[in-house]
């Protein structure tokens, strides 16, 4: 009955900066008329994302660049038709425990666009030494305090 336009699945170990929500929007609203399709945005700009050697493309975002990526955790944005379109891929997230657990998720970024921020509008709280940890270039301790 609602929800007809995006959708935005939010974990509850991130910190999220005051405008990732408005900048989210904005940029969707940008980036997804530029490419002339709906896409997935993640907000968190992931440590392993530096840590191979794949091609990327840069957007450009309302206030900021964002850059293609093939992999999010459960923290991500899109559309209500792109979730009805591969509900299938969200619902065999849930059946099993998956190596990695995203597997259903990933897959869906071989056909469709995501994309995340440079620089990082969340962060995600998690063991410092995992590549889905800590954004780099993030002031931790005052995202902390303003949350």
């Amino acid at each position: 009955e609602y929800g007809e336009d995006l959708v935005f699945f939010v974990e509850d170990d991130y910190l999220h900066f005051e405008p990732m929500m408005e900048e989210m929007v904005a940029s969707y609203e940008r980036i997804a008329s530029q490419v002339n399709k709906d896409i997935f945005m993640c907000p968190t700009d992931y440590p392993y994302l530096y840590m191979n050697n794949e091609k990327t493309n840069i957007l450009i975002g309302n206030k900021r660049h964002w850059r293609t990526i093939n992999q999010t955790l459960c923290t991500f944005m899109t559309t209500k038709s792109l979730l009805n379109k591969y509900w299938d891929n969200f619902y065999n997230t849930c059946l099993d425990r998956n190596d990695p657990f995203e597997k259903h998720l990933n897959e869906i970024y071989t056909k469709e666009l995501c994309i995340s921020p440079l620089k990082s509008l969340s962060l995600h709280l998690t063991n410092i030494n995992s590549s889905y940890g800590l954004a780099p270039f993030i002031d931790y301790k005052k995202l902390w305090e303003e949350n």
